[in-house]
């Protein structure tokens, strides 16, 4: 039987009321990692506008591991507490709450998008001195704060950050934790022989450079419950040709790793390691094929990101057996009922909440 956008997926005991999540976007929006009304109204609304998965931005698991000083945190009970009521109410709109868990390395410690300034905030003014695999900074232009090469101490209370922060987050009611290891953050930076040049049991081969992915997504499973789900978000390629780096093929290697360690779903964008990177296509749907190679190539279930923004071709992406979710960014910062006007547009008769339902397109 064809699968649709809007029939449900089981994974483990979780049932996802449909195949559409709302990909994880950086609002850059909290003071001291907290989440506010700014986060409630964001993801609340997209839990209203009938997505199946709404899935908060990446989270830093420790303050140096946030993108700006204005990333959302949860390296404390504190920040999970500020989340609680945020899981609560996107429940009680029959959405699954989710979190993506993350450490930006490197690229840490950027000012927000919008801002008058960009790159790296310095040092005087609130910045800090990022961790990396290797001594190889981020290429930001003007970039003097240098980077920390992690020793494999640091390295074990990552992963140990992961963990607690899973735990977290567990007790802030999400059903689904995802672990951040694309666009050029601190997982993938180990993945990529672009960032990684360390010579120990975290570089070199493929099997070390996905060593701490593996632990991670190990460690977080190890905590989350049995019945719920574990994505792990990777990046599929680099981008980037004529030099060793990350591609689709040790993408395709990695999943059923991922999928051993305890990985349910594969959620699969590109990019981001360095900014030589020459994506040779922005078009509908330009990061599908990836998902679909990894899909057909292991069996491991995968969610496709990246120029997914209308009913048909979302809906088409699941017909297909491209993915098993539809992974869907700035269409619903544009849109945030988009799954709602998904059904509407392919004859779907879904719920809609009944402080809505005299607007319901009949």
């Amino acid at each position: 039987m064809t699968e649709t956008l809007f029939d449900p997926l089981t994974i483990r005991s979780t049932e996802i009321p449909n195949r559409i999540m709302v990909s994880p976007m950086c609002q850059y929006s909290s003071v001291d990692g907290l989440a506010d009304d700014w986060h409630n109204v964001h993801l609340g609304s997209r839990a209203v506008g009938g997505a199946g998965i709404v899935m908060a931005e990446a989270t830093a698991v420790t303050p140096d591991g946030r993108i700006s000083p204005q990333d959302l945190g949860i390296w404390s009970d504190e920040h999970a507490d500020a989340l609680a009521p945020i899981t609560q109410f996107i429940r009680s709109q029959g959405s699954m709450p989710a979190i993506q868990l993350a450490h930006a390395g490197r690229k840490a410690g950027t000012y927000r998008p919008w801002e008058e300034h960009s790159g790296p905030v310095p040092l005087d003014t609130g910045g800090w001195v990022p961790v990396a695999p290797s001594d190889v900074p981020y290429p930001y232009e003007g970039d003097d704060r240098g980077v920390r090469k992690l020793s494999i101490d640091d390295i074990e209370q990552i992963i140990a950050d992961f963990r607690a922060a899973a735990v977290r987050a567990k007790h802030a009611g999400f059903e689904i934790a995802e672990v951040h290891a694309a666009h050029g953050y601190l997982l993938h930076e180990f993945l990529s022989p672009i960032s990684n040049t360390r010579d120990d049991d975290y570089g070199g081969t493929f099997e070390n450079r996905a060593r701490i992915v593996l632990e991670i997504t190990e460690a977080v499973r190890e905590v989350w419950d049995d019945d719920k789900p574990v994505f792990v978000r990777i990046s599929a390629t680099d981008w980037i040709d004529g030099r060793p780096s990350w591609d689709l093929q040790q993408s395709i290697k990695l999943a059923p790793l991922l999928q051993a360690a305890g990985a349910d779903l594969i959620d699969v964008s590109s990019g981001g390691i360095h900014p030589d990177q020459a994506i040779t296509n922005t078009g509908p749907g330009y990061q599908v094929s990836f998902a679909e190679a990894i899909r057909n190539e292991t069996g491991v279930p995968v969610g496709a990101v990246g120029g997914i923004t209308d009913a048909t071709h979302a809906d088409a992406v699941i017909r297909n057996e491209r993915a098993d979710l539809a992974i869907v960014g700035r269409e619903h910062l544009r849109n945030p009922y988009f799954a709602l006007h998904a059904a509407s547009e392919l004859g779907v008769d879904v719920e809609w909440p009944p402080q809505y339902r005299r607007a319901k397109p009949r």
